[in-house]
């Protein structure tokens, strides 16, 4: 049987952070995966390619009763950017650590080998979708939504992001706020003669941290996240500031409305939101059969108990529930993802691949639920309506 640590490894030492060597690293995935007789189709958007493996049932078909269902597997080769050395895998008892290691190369390394498992059952078909551009600052044009355009949503979607082996079915939603702060000029001799706007900048986003949306939370998520990510201003070292602009990342949670936070935000003093950005957050039932039947084949492998938890990170699941496709997050264990020393546990690696297979292979079949059209809540990226009626908490004492 194929290691799929070893797997990990080999795709870990490629600097999935330089757009160059992107394409390396999804012919590598091609190759290993045709060299074991999975078919491959490569596709290109934006640039970078996409991949598309397929085994088990013929679903050609309409997802109805009767008929084979179709999981799809979805994973990416990207990665945030790291030092060097991290692109060289290192083992320390039960722990890989290396950039991409839990975030998710041991994930994408461990569906490729449940892929190849999987290829002699007929009652599933089994799609894995690679993309390479997860993690890209590009917002609103995205390969996995790209995919699900095409048709290749299947009936039930695992995105391969770090879950510690439990079943993401909540993940909060994007909202991204570029804003211009208003000061007034002065000479840096005096300036109490002026109104640093840099300064404005910072009480502006300690004041989007106290607003009332930010004292929410729900069953999963105690609160929403809130980011200053960037922040440019001043013109002369001599001179106060008279505008500074700011980029502020609100993760906000299932049941809150975009629209609504952006109302709080824009009756701030001096200040103009010049652009912004809003990615859905993503629930799903936890009484979904995929989702339990899921469950079930999580807890053999581990033989523990599976919770269902929420993901603090946007989720590319939100592609697959715009289109009525119900989608989880779930991963293997580690910690340290984006960060120096990102690694991911070697044995919950075989249990992620066994919990796959095992997932596929119970699945009753023709379980095909009818999908849920997308609503007007799932227009798409650019959709601020109203995100749903969950009833929502004050969280005592406000954010420190």
């Amino acid at each position: 049987m194929v290691d799929e640590t070893v797997l990990a490894e080999r795709l870990i030492r490629y600097d999935t952070a330089r757009r160059e060597e992107l394409p390396a690293a999804a012919g590598f995935v091609r190759g290993w995966l045709e060299s074991r007789g999975v078919e491959v189709v490569e596709h290109e958007h934006g640039g970078l390619p996409v991949l598309i493996a397929e085994v088990g049932a013929n679903s050609s078909h309409p997802p109805t009763p009767g008929h084979p269902p179709c999981v799809v597997l979805h994973g990416h080769l990207d990665v945030v950017p790291a030092a060097a050395e991290q692109f060289e895998p290192r083992r320390d008892g039960d722990r890989l650590f290396g950039r991409g290691a839990y975030d998710m190369k041991g994930g994408l390394a461990a569906m490729m080998c449940a892929l190849r498992d999987l290829a002699d059952q007929d009652r599933v078909h089994v799609r894995l979708v690679v993309v390479c551009d997860e993690e890209s600052e590009e917002l609103e044009d995205r390969s996995t939504d790209w995919v699900v355009g095409l048709g290749l949503g299947g009936d039930f979607a695992i995105t391969g992001e770090p879950t510690d082996m439990h079943v993401g079915v909540e993940a909060k939603g994007v909202l991204v706020l570029r804003i211009r702060v208003r000061g007034r000029a002065a000479h840096s001799s005096t300036p109490w003669l002026g109104d640093n706007a840099v300064l404005k900048a910072v009480d502006v986003f300690r004041a989007i941290e106290s607003l009332p949306f930010s004292r929410e939370s729900t069953e999963i998520f105690d609160r929403p996240s809130i980011n200053l990510g960037r922040i440019e201003g001043g013109d002369a070292l001599n001179k106060v500031p008279d505008a500074c602009t700011i980029w502020v990342d609100v993760r906000y949670l299932p049941g809150q409305d975009p629209e609504e936070i952006l109302e709080q935000v824009r009756a701030l003093r001096d200040i103009d939101v010049e652009r912004t950005f809003v990615h859905p957050p993503v629930s799903v039932s936890r009484g979904d059969p995929y989702v339990r039947a899921l469950r079930e084949a999580v807890s053999r492998a581990s033989r523990g108990e599976v919770h269902s938890v929420g993901r603090d990170g946007a989720s590319e699941a939100a592609a697959f529930i715009r289109a009525g496709i119900p989608a989880v997050e779930f991963g293997p264990v580690g910690a340290g993802h984006h960060g120096p020393d990102e690694w991911v546990s070697v044995s919950s690696l075989a249990r992620y691949r066994r919990a796959i297979g095992d997932f596929v292979r119970l699945l009753p079949f023709g379980l095909a639920p009818a999908r849920h059209p997308a609503s007007p809540d799932r227009a798409g990226p650019q959709s601020s309506g109203s995100l749903g009626q969950r009833v929502l908490r004050p969280v005592e004492g406000g954010r420190g």
